[in-house]
């Protein structure tokens, strides 16, 4: 669909990777997702997402509190299906409840602290991580700290519009789209035995 010639690929990009945004790479409409900074149709990055989900050696769910917190109707719902699709893909979860800072010292091996995700990242050796359920203004800092010093491929499951500074990213995320993901990720992990 779309060529940026930025891609938006794993790291580590540097100290001070630039905004995704200001390279070049733009937001998809309803029915695309990012993959890589380029604009593709929303079947496509799922096939990818599943792909890349597969492959890993560590895959983590980062689920943050608009899947954590029961604060509207539907939510827990929604948390079942993060809960099922990471069974499903084999992955391990640690939960994002709260973004405050910890000070003086987190945990790496049980929490991701907003300043330093790579620390998380780093001592668990993870090399894809899935957001779902973070807030857009937090998921897009972690992205770029994560892109910026780590090999991590990063997938966001965005609930508005994406994120340009994940590797791959989808839309309007609900929990139809969930189910749909975890059917892929089924069909593939059968089509691997």
């Amino acid at each position: 669909m779309s060529n940026n010639l930025y891609q938006v690929q794993a790291g580590p990009e540097g100290y001070l990777p630039p905004a995704a945004a200001t390279m070049g790479v733009k937001l998809p409409e309803t029915g695309q997702a990012l993959v890589e900074g380029s604009i593709v149709l929303e079947d496509e990055a799922m096939e990818t997402i599943a792909d890349k989900i597969l492959a890993a050696k560590n895959p983590v769910f980062f689920p943050g509190p608009l899947v954590l917190w029961a604060w509207k109707e539907g939510v827990e719902e929604k948390a079942e299906a993060v809960k099922a699709l990471a069974e499903t893909a084999g992955a391990r979860i640690i939960p994002m409840p709260d973004y405050r800072p910890k000070y003086p010292m987190i945990n790496p091996e049980i929490e991701i602290n907003p300043n330093h995700p790579n620390l998380t990242i780093w001592h668990n050796d993870i090399d894809l991580c899935i957001f779902v359920g973070v807030h857009c203004h937090y998921a897009n800092i972690a992205l770029k700290i994560i892109r910026g010093g780590t090999n991590c491929y990063t997938v966001a499951l965005c609930g508005e519009e994406g994120h340009e500074d994940a590797m791959a990213s989808l839309r309007d995320v609900n929990l139809d789209k969930m189910k749909k993901l975890n059917e892929i990720i089924k069909a593939k992990k059968e089509g691997l035995k």
